[in-house]
C-alpha cells in the first residue's frame, strides 16, 4: 500500500482536474491567470479569512508573512523545535532569531504555558505549528500576543481543513500560512501555498512582496521575492475542492477508527491526544513507539510503509543548534525519538487500515 494514496484520489477526480488543467493550457495565462484569483476567493469563503494570497509554497508563505511584519535583524520569533525545518529556516532567512519553546507531551504541539516566559523586549511574533493536522491553543496564544503587542503566525502547513472552536485553521490569528505540497490535506501537483489574513494592510504587503515588492508594474516599493503560485497548480487545487469536504470527513473518521482499533489491539500504545475543542485532519497519523527502528523494519517486512515526522528537533540540527542549548526542550527530544507515522489519506480503505493495525500489533509484540 502507499503511505499516502494520491493515485486513488486522482482516479476519483480525474475529470475535474483534467478539465481544469486543459482550461489553463487553452488560455495560456500560466502566471497569475484567472484560476489564481478564483482559488483565492474559494479559500477565503472556506476559511472565513478576509484575504487569501496564494504563493509558491508553504515555506514561501512563512517568509512573506515575516517580511510583511518587517522583522528586523535580531528580533525574535517564538516557535517550537518539533517541526519541519522550514519553520525556523524562514525566521532566520527573514533576519530574525528563533526562540524555541517545548511541546505538550500528549499533542506534540507547542506548550502555551511556556510561551510568556520566553517573551523579551525583542519578541516580534509567535509562530505555533499546527502539527499533524491539529491546531494549537490559538485563543490562549492570541491573548498572550495581544498582551505583549506581538503578531501570531499559524504555521498551518499540515492543518488546512481543521477546526478549532468552530473556526477554521488559517483564520485564527494575524496570519495563517498553509502548504499545498502534494501530500498535504489539500495538495496540488507540485509546490504551492497560501497566506491568510484579515488585515488589509498586511494582505497588501504580502501581495506586493510575492511579486518582487511591486505595488504596480515596475514600481518596486518594498523588498520582495518571486513567490507566485503557478496558475496550473491553482487549477489542480480547484479541481480537488469539490471533494475536499468529503475528504476531511473521511480523515476524521479514519482518525477515530485508528484510535479505536489501535487501543483495542495494543492498549499500551501511546497515541496523540486531540483536545475536545478542536479536531485533527491527520496530515500524518502518528503514534509513539519505543525501539522505533526495529518496529519500522518489521512493518516494512509486512508491506506497511511508515515515516518519521520528525526524527530530530531543530535545536539538535547543526544549522539551528546555536539558537538553543542541546538540553533544552526535553519533551521535543523525547518525542523525536519515538514518533512514527502510519499510512493515512482519505482514500485509505477500512481493510487497509485493519491490515496496518494488525501489522503494528505484531511488530510491537
Amino acid at each position: 500500500m502507499d503511505f499516502i494514496d494520491l493515485k486513488s484520489q486522482y482516479a476519483a477526480l480525474r475529470d475535474n482536474i483534467n478539465t481544469r488543467i486543459q482550461r489553463v493550457l487553452d488560455h495560456g495565462q500560466y502566471i497569475l491567470g484567472p484560476e489564481v484569483r478564483e482559488m483565492e476567493e474559494a479559500l477565503v469563503a472556506y476559511t472565513g479569512a478576509k484575504h487569501c494570497i496564494s504563493v509558491a509554497s508553504g515555506t514561501e508563505a512563512l517568509l512573506i508573512a515575516l517580511m510583511a511584519l518587517d522583522i528586523q535583524p535580531g528580533e525574535e520569533v517564538i516557535t517550537t523545535p518539533f517541526t519541519f525545518a522550514a519553520t525556523a529556516e524562514m525566521i532566520v532567512l527573514a533576519g530574525g532569531v528563533p526562540v524555541f519553546v517545548d511541546i505538550e507531551p500528549d499533542t506534540a504541539n507547542i506548550d502555551v504555558s511556556l510561551i510568556e516566559a520566553a517573551i523579551t523586549p525583542s519578541t516580534r511574533a509567535i509562530m505555533p505549528v499546527s502539527l499533524y493536522g491539529q491546531v494549537a491553543d490559538m485563543d490562549a496564544i492570541n491573548t498572550i500576543a495581544a498582551r505583549h503587542g506581538v503578531a501570531v503566525i499559524e504555521d498551518a502547513a499540515q492543518s488546512f481543513g481543521a477546526s478549532y472552536k468552530q473556526r477554521k485553521s488559517c483564520n485564527l490569528s494575524t496570519f495563517g500560512c498553509t502548504s499545498f505540497f502534494p501530500s498535504k490535506p489539500l495538495g496540488c501537483y507540485g509546490d504551492g501555498g497560501a497566506i491568510f489574513t484579515s488585515d488589509d494592510r498586511l494582505a497588501q504587503a504580502c501581495r506586493e512582496i510575492r511579486t518582487h515588492g511591486q505595488s504596480q508594474r515596475y514600481l518596486h516599493t518594498r523588498l520582495g521575492v518571486g513567490g507566485r503560485m503557478d496558475t496550473l497548480q491553482c487549477a489542480v487545487v480547484l479541481g480537488k475542492l469539490d471533494r475536499f469536504e468529503w475528504e476531511i470527513r473521511r480523515r476524521l473518521e479514519l482518525g477515530d477508527a485508528y484510535r479505536a482499533k489501535l487501543q483495542a489491539a495494543i492498549p499500551a500504545l501511546q497515541l496523540l491526544a486531540v483536545r475536545g475543542d478542536r479536531d485533527c485532519v491527520w496530515a500524518q497519523y502518528t503514534v509513539f513507539v519505543d525501539d522505533r527502528d526495529a518496529v519500522q523494519a518489521r512493518l516494512k517486512e509486512a508491506g506497511v510503509p511508515t515515516a518519521v515526522h520528525y526524527p530530530r528537533p531543530l535545536h539538535h540540527q547543526p544549522a539551528y543548534a546555536k539558537y538553543g542549548s542541546a538540553d533544552a526542550c526535553p519533551l521535543s527530544v523525547a518525542a523525536a525519538a519515538r514518533v512514527m507515522s502510519l499510512p493515512m489519506s482519505a482514500d485509505l480503505t477500512n481493510e487497509q487500515q485493519d491490515r496496518v493495525v494488525a501489522a503494528v500489533a505484531q511488530a510491537l509484540n
